[in-house]
């Protein structure tokens, strides 16, 4: 009976056991029908993930169109119907509160088709805020717009950038430190200006291709020290920063980011994000994560996403 049940505990046959007239000859046998596997081999279990309730600051799209082109997105001659991106946006919207995030909406201003796109809207961390400056002469106004909405929250400070800064379109708060881009929208100058403003590290990153401007279109924080990223947008100097940093990141095919899979957004275990980057979903969900698809098709003509709607107050 102890040769049996002991057998059993470890995957022997019966047919072993009555062979056995000995532990010597068990052993044997052990060694030689099971080999062991290095628990250091086996494949890892999904982490467990929990969801964290977040605040957002999102733009209504009541103003959203068209008609200049600032990016490689962005076509005047294509149609734009504004009540499909309002419908859409407001998908957004109601699913984020669906999961238990908060958000404030700012309301949108004549002129300003792209102030939907909070996220270019500064940085908010703690109590401090900085709005943004943009690139372009066509965004400028959004600045200010957006600091005046800022300054009427009560935040103990809220400063404007001096330097060219598109907010959480190019600075990404992971951990304890910044990821910040340059490349085609917010400058060197500003990574250093930011850093100083907030008394956070700030880890510069390079982007070369066109269609990839801003930092969330290519890359999006996962959690505390996890990302999905698009190695190809990065030079090859930032891609050897990002694999040092984050050696166990989610690499985004090429069509996932084509459809700007990567700017989405992250609750630590719902990840937001285009319904078509369906390669990136499965990575995400072998990983533990909880993919939800969205539809924000008409306003990826202007080349917005879940991020590009969505700034986080961190």
């Amino acid at each position: 009976m102890f040769f049996r049940g002991f057998a059993q505990r470890i995957h022997i046959s019966d047919a072993i056991v009555r062979e056995l007239p000995s532990c010597q000859s068990l052993a044997r046998a052990y060694t030689r029908e099971i080999p062991l596997t290095s628990v250091a081999t086996r494949p890892e279990p999904a982490a467990v993930r929990r969801s964290v309730p977040r605040r957002f600051v999102m733009c209504r799209p009541d103003h959203f169109d068209v008609f200049y082109s600032i990016n490689p997105w962005m076509d005047p001659n294509l149609a734009v119907d504004r009540e499909l991106a309002l419908s859409q946006w407001e998908t957004l919207r109601a699913t984020f509160e669906q999961y238990g995030h908060h958000i404030d909406v700012v309301p949108g201003e004549p002129g300003l088709p792209d102030m939907v796109f909070a996220a270019n809207s500064g940085l908010i961390v703690g109590d401090r805020v900085m709005s943004a400056r943009f690139t372009h002469a066509e965004r400028a106004a959004e600045g200010p717009a957006y600091h005046r909405w800022f300054a009427e929250r009560g935040y103990s400070e809220v400063v404007a950038a001096e330097e060219i800064n598109e907010g959480e379109g190019d600075f990404v708060l992971i951990g304890d430190r910044f990821l910040a881009a340059t490349g085609f929208r917010s400058s060197l100058a500003a990574h250093k200006e930011v850093e100083r403003y907030f008394g956070i590290p700030v880890v510069s990153l390079e982007l070369v291709d066109p269609r990839f401007y801003h930092l969330d279109t290519v890359l999006m924080v996962l959690g505390e020290d996890e990302i999905a990223y698009y190695p190809a947008a990065f030079s090859a100097d930032s891609q050897d920063v990002l694999a040092g940093l984050f050696p166990d990141a989610v690499l985004a095919t090429d069509a996932d980011a084509e459809v700007l899979g990567l700017n989405g957004v992250s609750d630590g275990y719902n990840v937001f994000l285009s319904r078509r980057a369906t390669d990136l979903a499965a990575a995400l969900s072998a990983r533990g994560f909880n993919p939800i698809g969205m539809d924000l098709s008409e306003l990826l003509k202007a080349g917005g996403g879940v991020k590009c709607c969505t700034l986080e107050v961190h």
